[in-house]
């Protein structure tokens, strides 16, 4: 069984996407509300029809409510239908997924990790790129000299800081902003 579905979160209308492999998709909340969220997903997943989730989307969703309100879950238990997604981003978003809530990491120290410091710009090219947000968490992989960097869910770098601040994330000892 495919389809999609919304569900409300402590940051607003989010929306996922699942397939016989797993989810295929993650939509944070668009700008708009509920209709942008929804419009989101019906241009993202065209194939897919929005209805009630089958019992493994269920536990995604309860999953990422529960992390949106602070609950401590790395998600790591969630099956992500990668088949879409390039060996290079699927082993950056191996990477992320290794992130603890509360914690955080730069796009150099992943870069790092794959072998090359050179590789920041495309470690954040891939986290722009993210389909699965928060399932892998690039609200937690930041800029040089742990700066927010972008961020393409709604409400842009505002939202991954509240995210983070939901997490009780202090990188450099940053006081929250809520």
């Amino acid at each position: 069984m495919s389809g999609f579905a919304l569900f409300e979160t402590s940051i607003g209308m989010c929306a996922l996407a699942w397939g016989p492999h797993g989810l295929v998709g993650v939509q944070l909340p668009a700008d708009n509300g509920e209709p942008a969220t929804r419009a989101r997903m019906q241009q993202r997943f065209p194939d897919l029809h929005e209805g009630p989730p089958d019992e493994r989307a269920q536990r995604a969703i309860d999953a990422i409510q529960g992390l949106l309100r602070g609950v401590h879950d790395d998600l790591s238990h969630i099956e992500l239908d990668m088949s879409g997604v390039s060996e290079f981003h699927q082993r950056i978003y191996a990477i992320a997924r290794r992130i603890p809530p509360g914690q955080t990491r730069t796009y150099g120290e992943i870069a790092e990790e794959l072998g090359d410091k050179g590789l920041s710009r495309a470690v954040g090219q891939a986290m722009g790129h993210n389909p699965f947000a928060p399932v892998v968490p690039c609200h937690r992989v930041l800029a040089a000299g742990n700066k927010p960097g972008g961020f393409s869910a709604g409400g842009g770098a505002l939202t991954k800081l509240r995210m983070l601040d939901i997490e009780d994330a202090r990188p450099n000892g940053m006081a929250s902003l809520f």
